[in-house]
């Protein structure tokens, strides 16, 4: 049986994404190893989430699709650079795992958490919420045809209650 990781792994390869930049996450644990494990894919891991624009940039222009997969707190860190995708008009698809919704155990993911939406849609990214598992897929999907369909910048935000809420013992744990 398939989880929502490898469905949606599924979809990007229909959307014919063969780049995937992202910076390690364990929401999106299971969807890079699978982007890792495919030779038809290039996975390239990031120092910051903003380094992920210029790779879906150079993509572009090389004729390949991408998509940049990141937690809600590292969007703060791409601000500065969602302005070159709305002036230079070449798609982004943005699939954020959130933190700082209900259940958070660390504070200082709370405000760019909360924040996440309203800041993408002030950059002019258009916003989906996927907010259960079943829900991933189809946003995603939708999102990859309207920004490679329409040359814009799409963020699907994965709620926190799907890929599960830490607390200090699972951190403690590892």
């Amino acid at each position: 049986m398939k989880g929502w990781p490898e469905e949606l792994y599924g979809t990007l390869k229909a959307a014919g994404v063969r780049q995937v930049g992202y910076v390690p996450d364990a929401g999106h644990k299971r969807l890079i190893e699978l982007c890792l494990a495919d030779r038809q894919m290039r996975a390239v891991v990031l120092s910051t989430e903003e380094e992920g624009i210029g790779l879906a940039a150079g993509a572009w222009l090389g004729g390949h699709r991408s998509a940049l997969l990141m937690q809600s707190s590292g969007v703060g860190n791409c601000i500065n650079q969602l302005g070159t995708v709305r002036e230079c008009r070449f798609p982004l698809l943005m699939l954020v795992t959130m933190r700082g919704q209900d259940g958070e155990f660390n504070p200082w993911q709370v405000p760019m958490g909360q924040a996440t939406p309203a800041v993408l849609a002030a950059m002019g990214v258009v916003v989906k919420e996927a907010n259960a598992a079943e829900a991933i897929v189809p946003a995603v999907d939708a999102a990859a045809r309207l920004a490679f369909g329409s040359y814009q910048a799409v963020a699907v935000l994965i709620a926190q209650a799907v890929i599960g809420i830490k607390s200090f013992q699972d951190q403690a744990s590892r």
